[in-house]
């Protein structure tokens, strides 16, 4: 594992086609040069070495997986921290209602205008989110 800046941890479960989407996604755009700050992991939920990262993430609800978390490396420590909300319970023209309340990052949104569509634009305008929480 490299020590860049970012980490996204992106939480999903086996045979979820939207994780899937959500993943390929985030590769395409962290494959870009002005993304090269940040690198992703994956957390199965469905296994304890996922469960742990997604318990300690504490704002994610389970019925709106995939979902993903960004954090920042100390560079004392090494150790990645979660970044948080600076604007917790803001309206997001962009994530709308799939925006986490406690820390930078997002989960999918189920309901009716969100339809369970996480989109390359909500993705960017979080790790901006990152960059500007750090």
């Amino acid at each position: 594992m490299s020590e860049k800046n970012y980490r996204v941890t992106v939480f999903g479960k086996a045979g979820c086609d939207k994780c899937k989407v959500l993943q390929k996604r985030l590769d395409e755009i962290l494959a870009k040069p002005e993304w090269n700050d940040f690198e992703k992991v994956y957390a199965d939920v469905e296994s304890e070495e996922g469960l742990v990262p997604f318990c300690r993430a504490e704002c994610i609800n389970p019925s709106r997986i995939p979902a993903f978390v960004v954090s920042r490396r100390d560079p004392a420590t090494g150790h990645y921290e979660l970044l948080p909300n600076l604007a917790p319970g803001q309206p997001s023209a962009v994530l709308k209602k799939a925006g986490l309340y406690t820390y930078v990052g997002l989960q999918t949104d189920y309901a009716g205008e969100g339809q369970g569509v996480i989109t390359p634009r909500m993705i960017i305008a979080v790790l901006e989110a990152a960059r500007q929480a750090a």
